[in-house]
């Protein structure tokens, strides 16, 4: 027969220390700002990528869709993006 290795607690915890969770990538949506778990579909506007996969608006109520459409035009407008007709204004 043939003698067993020791099974202490010590030896568990130094095998189980790569075990540990990693912390969660995070990225800011290019339309919107806010932050999301990298390669997944942003959850306040719906895009990846820059295209729209999900239509946010489409399960809210009439009130939380007025309330989230005025949210997504404050976000636009507050990117900044330059287009023509600002431009001109100016």
């Amino acid at each position: 027969m043939s003698v067993r290795m020791r099974h202490t607690r010590s030896h568990t915890a130094n095998r189980r220390s790569h075990h540990k969770l990693s912390e969660v990538r995070l990225s800011a949506c290019s339309k919107c700002g806010e932050k999301h778990q990298r390669h997944t579909v942003c959850e306040n506007c719906g895009t990846y990528r820059g295209k729209q996969y999900r239509d946010v608006l489409k399960k809210l109520t009439k009130k939380e869709k007025k309330a989230k459409q005025e949210e997504l035009q404050a976000q636009e407008e507050k990117s900044g993006k330059l287009d023509a007709e600002s431009l001109s204004q100016k």
